[in-house]
């Protein structure tokens, strides 16, 4: 599935929940390898806000997924390992 530059709550809804734990998943990955990049840039100075644009771009748009799948009542783990994120969903995942 394509995720657009700019993700909207518009774009958000047309999503089933399938779809939805999928992506959220990926931007999820997507988060962690811009953060572990900017920290091991950084150090101790590291401040997500503070961070470059694709930091922030990629921390937003898996906010603005993951509040949605939380909203829908799907609950979403991770596994430990930055690179093999995953979903398990909880309820069915039609869409």
């Amino acid at each position: 599935m394509l995720v657009p530059d700019r993700v909207t709550a518009n774009w958000i809804a047309t999503l089933g929940n399938g779809q939805l734990e999928t992506v959220e998943s990926r931007l999820h990955g997507d988060f962690l390898d811009e953060e572990s990049r900017e920290k091991a840039r950084c150090g101790a100075r590291y401040a997500l806000l503070q961070g470059p644009a694709a930091l922030v771009n990629a921390w937003l748009k898996w906010q603005m997924v993951s509040n949605e799948a939380r909203s829908r009542g799907l609950l979403i783990r991770h596994r430990s390992s930055r690179r093999g994120a995953t979903y398990r969903p909880s309820r069915g995942t039609g869409g």
